[in-house]
């Protein structure tokens, strides 16, 4: 940069540090103004200054923003800009999620490139999590519109209106299925055994092992329990008895395919099944602590990713990406 520029970028800090009550326009035409200079550190500081000062960012400035970032080639800072994008509810705007896009493949992160497209889906199941209401909203209304095919989305939605107490609000999304003639696709979970693929549907009594799998799975229940673990009933149905919800969490098929396993493969080997939807939360944390209880590997496919639980801890914890980012993100907003 030469040193004419530099003086131009000093005079025009300096007419901005002037400004007694800077609004939008004053920070945004600062930062583009170190963004067409490449100065991307000094971008990003006012930015955040910016953002100290509560000052919600407009297109501009987060476009801004955004080209520094890609300068910088920071994948770190890359996810911290696409969180700010995502709370400042600009929808799917093609701008942004262009250069986001763009950004993120800057970075080297292809994967995160394309997965940021399906990413505000992980936000809506972090809302559940979070029990976020408002956000939630948000998150289900775009994805109406871009995903409007897609059952999972108005389950999930339904069941945090009904684990907030807002019945009436889930009955309301039930109906806009039927209305779009959505249809919930049946959960099942496969596991193979010597060349035999075996599949469970939650309270599937139909194997011929079916008293032995209830058997084991009683006790391996009571195990876990010692261990720590704790049922989440806000993934059965709402409008069930207390004892009803927990039984009925404990024949998820999940577990039942895994009982299965710890039944019939061998000591010490690992066990390996799939989920043709996203894996249930509860089911989720009692495979963590079935691995470790029982000591095998466990290898989880559901219609998102892998899991490989082992001795009490899933790898979607560390290297789940989508996952970890949209609980933070609910986390940072809540």
């Amino acid at each position: 940069m030469d040193v004419c520029t530099l003086r131009k970028n000093d005079v025009a800090r300096g007419f901005f540090n002037g400004i007694i009550d800077k609004d939008l326009v004053s920070w945004a035409s600062m930062i583009e103004a170190y963004a067409q200079v490449n100065l991307p550190l000094e971008a990003l500081e006012l930015f955040k200054s910016m953002m100290v000062q509560r000052i919600r960012p407009d297109l501009v400035a987060l476009l801004s923003v955004i080209r520094t970032c890609s300068n910088l080639a920071s994948y770190k800072k890359a996810r911290w800009i696409h969180g700010v994008v995502i709370r400042s509810f600009f929808g799917h705007h093609v701008t942004l999620e262009t250069s986001l896009v763009d950004l993120y493949v800057k970075c080297g992160s292809l994967n995160a490139g394309k997965a940021r497209c399906w990413c505000l889906g992980a936000l809506l199941g972090a809302c559940r999590i979070h029990s976020n209401i408002e956000l939630a909203k948000t998150a289900a209304k775009n994805l109406f519109e871009l995903d409007a095919e897609n059952p999972g989305r108005y389950v999930l939605m339904s069941n945090i209106y009904a684990s907030s107490g807002k019945q009436k609000d889930a009955d309301k999304i039930r109906d806009l299925m039927k209305q779009r003639g959505v249809r919930k696709v049946a959960g099942h979970t496969s596991i193979e055994i010597r060349n035999k693929v075996y599949t469970f549907v939650a309270g599937d009594k139909s194997h011929a092992q079916s008293d032995l799998i209830y058997s084991e799975l009683e006790k391996v229940i009571n195990r876990i329990r010692q261990e720590g673990y704790k049922p989440d009933l806000n993934f059965v149905l709402h409008d069930v008895e207390e004892e009803m919800k927990e039984t009925m969490l404990y024949v998820h098929s999940e577990k039942l395919a895994i009982v299965f396993g710890l039944l019939n493969s061998g000591p010490g080997s690992v066990i390996r099944i799939n989920k043709n939807l996203r894996v249930c939360g509860d089911c989720h944390t009692a495979s963590k602590f079935i691995s470790k209880v029982m000591g095998r590997e466990i290898v989880m496919r559901d219609a998102h990713r892998f899991h490989h639980f082992n001795n009490g801890a899933c790898s979607c914890g560390i290297i789940g990406d989508i996952v970890i980012e949209g609980q933070y993100l609910v986390h940072k907003l809540s």
